[in-house]
Parts: C-alpha cells; structure tokens; sequence
C-alpha cells in the first residue's frame, strides 16, 4: 500500500505564527554555543598553558602566543556579549544599537584585564584539589583531569562576565560545564578561593549562595533554595537572597541537601545524605543518627 504524502502548508503556517520564534526583523541573531564553547576553550589555553591550545609552544614564544589568543577572544567576546544584550534591548528591534555595541567593547575589555586575578584564584583552587584528594600525583593532573576544574574554569569565568552586568553569555558558560561535567554552579554564585568539589557528579550551587574560602563539597552536594515567595499576583519574586552562606572551611560530604537562606559555620562539618534547613553553629557536626533497628 502506498504511503499518504504529507500536507506540510498548515503544518509550516502553524510553527511559523509561533510566538517563541526569536528572530524579528532587524534583530541580531543568538549568541552561538559552539563560538563560545572555542571561546572558552582558547581562554582555558591562556589561563592553563601548555595543559589545553597548543601544547608544544616553545617558553620563550609563550607570550606571543598568549597576547594572540587574547585578540582572538576579545573579538569574538564583543560579538557574543553584543547578541546576548539582544533580549532586553528594545532598540534592537529597530536594527543594530550602537549603544549596546559600546558596552559590549567595554565589558570584553574589563574581561580581559581581569583575566590575572581569576588565573590566581583558579590556582588556589587547582592546590586545594591536589591537597584535598590523596589520589592525586601532583597539581597538573588535577587541572588536565579532574571535572570540578573543568567546571570551576567554566564558574570563574562566567563569574567574572556575570560581575560586570553581561547577559546570557555567563549561563551558557556554565550550563556548558554542567553539561560535560554533572556539575551545576550558576554564575551568580559568590565562591571564595580554594575551592574544591571532590568527583563532583550531580553537585548543585545555587544563584544567591555565597561560599567562603578553603571549602570542600564532595558529589551530590545541594546547595538550594527551600521555598520560591510570589508576590500578591501569584508570580515568582526573582532576586531574592534564597540559597545558602557557607563559611570558611567548611566540609560538606556525598550526598547532602543544604536548602534555603541558611548559615553553615566556619569548621562545620555536614554528614553525607543528610537535610539541612537550619543554621548550622560554627565547628559543629551535623550527621545522620545511626539506626540500630
């Protein structure tokens, strides 16, 4: 029996009236995922040299490479921070903005000039995954293997691109690493310096938490939101401080759900599997009672 052609007129009519199309007429196009997926890739070769890019570059060509790189990613930052402004811009329905080009420049530029100080905070972070894990042979295997440094790349980055008011381009950064890696940091996230997520699979840290320094997460970790407030209409209040303080040097094991605006103390130590909507007083231990049933 022969097959029925498909009538595709109503079909075409039907996803083209679509109101989730993007793209009006004069509107910039998306931000693309792969050309800052390069992006962050070329800015992992820079932060991380001779690990990613180009391995076999000689020490003495080093910079030229480095300051090429930067070129590079400073041309293709503009465009992408400029698309990303694309949602909330109305004049860019009316054609490209010169207003949102300008910024653009200058946010990628204030990017590249923060560049050494997030490389000093990825350092301590690569020493703390090398300390805090005694599977690990030396630092350089922590930042060629390890997820968490994957991610925490990804998280410092896109936090930086975050701090100075970029729109769009940080998530997707982040959303890149939870992807490939199972971890899921958002870039408003506030995290101090050597920080390290043990295995990291499945870990969650949420907008509006704020992490202090010396801190160690292992995988499943939680770390979220206890309740979503809605105004008077019923709608979602966003901005709102809702996810949890970590203080410094705290451990929190395999498996923990941390939820809510909630304070865990400096030297606190929260067991694997256990929930936690509470405060937790500084050098205490918060652990799942045994079950002698």
């Amino acid at each position: 029996m022969a097959s029925q052609p498909i009538e595709l007129d109503h079909i075409v009519r039907s996803l083209s009236a679509s109101g989730v199309c993007h793209r009006n007429q004069g509107m910039p196009p998306m931000p693309s995922v792969p050309v800052l997926e390069d992006v962050v890739e070329k800015l992992r070769s820079v932060l991380y040299p001779g690990y990613f890019g180009h391995v076999d570059i000689a020490p003495p060509h080093l910079p030229y490479y480095i300051g090429a790189t930067l070129e590079e990613i400073y041309r293709s930052l503009v465009e992408q921070i400029r698309r990303g402004f694309c949602f909330f811009c109305p004049n860019d329905a009316n054609g490209p903005c010169q207003e949102c080009e300008a910024r653009s420049q200058d946010m990628a530029a204030q990017f590249i000039e923060s560049l050494p100080e997030i490389r000093d905070m990825l350092a301590t972070d690569v020493q703390a995954a090398y300390e805090g894990d005694p599977a690990a042979t030396n630092p350089g295997e922590a930042i060629f293997c390890y997820p968490s440094i994957k991610a925490v790349t990804n998280y410092r980055i896109a936090h930086a691109l975050h701090s100075l008011g970029v729109h769009l381009i940080p998530r997707i950064i982040t959303e890149l690493a939870h992807s490939q890696t199972g971890i899921d940091i958002h870039p408003g996230a506030e995290i101090g310096q050597r920080f390290f997520i043990d295995h990291g699979t499945g870990t969650v840290i949420g907008e509006t938490c704020r992490i202090g320094d010396n801190v160690r997460l292992y995988q499943g970790v939680t770390l979220g939101a206890k309740s979503f407030p809605k105004d008077e209409s019923g709608k979602l209040i966003k901005g709102i401080a809702r996810h949890p303080i970590v203080e410094d040097n705290v451990i929190i094991y395999s498996g923990a759900t941390i939820l809510g605006r909630v304070t865990i103390g400096r030297e606190a130590i929260i067991g694997g599997n256990v929930w936690v909507t509470e405060d937790v007083a500084p050098r205490s231990k918060v652990i799942q009672p045994l079950d002698h049933g």
